[in-house]
């Protein structure tokens, strides 16, 4: 897919959030690479590494937080490709990775956010 259907794709994603978490985001700026770079962990073509977010947690922030540069949350274009086999998944991937870390924007941990990802899958099944 060529980069500027995927970024549409994440525009999408970012247009479907609840209007309250929409609202919240603020000085973060969400990039698109191809591959996660190899001195990540698990980083480089062979990466399973759909996305990273690099930056202060919200619920962190305190009264020195200003006149700093945007936190980043990065969405790796490969992996995602090779995991997906047609569009409507990686529509769907990229709406899962998005939200995972737009969750740790927010300060939620990794076990938390999987625990959150296991119980939206199990309603989906059910309903």
């Amino acid at each position: 897919m060529d980069r500027r259907r995927f970024q549409q794709l994440i525009v999408q994603a970012l247009r479907d959030l609840p209007g309250e978490f929409r609202r919240r985001l603020e000085n973060v700026e969400i990039l698109v690479e191809d591959w996660p770079p190899p001195t990540r962990r698990g980083g480089g073509r062979r990466s399973s590494l759909l996305g990273l977010y690099h930056g202060y947690p919200l619920k962190e922030r305190g009264t020195w937080y200003g006149n700093v540069l945007p936190d980043q949350i990065t969405i790796y274009q490969g992996p995602i490709e090779r995991f997906c086999r047609n569009e409507a998944e990686m529509r769907e991937q990229v709406r899962e990775v998005l939200l995972h870390e737009i969750g740790h924007y927010f300060g939620l941990e990794e076990e938390e956010l999987r625990a959150i990802e296991k119980e939206e899958r199990e309603e989906q099944e059910q309903g």
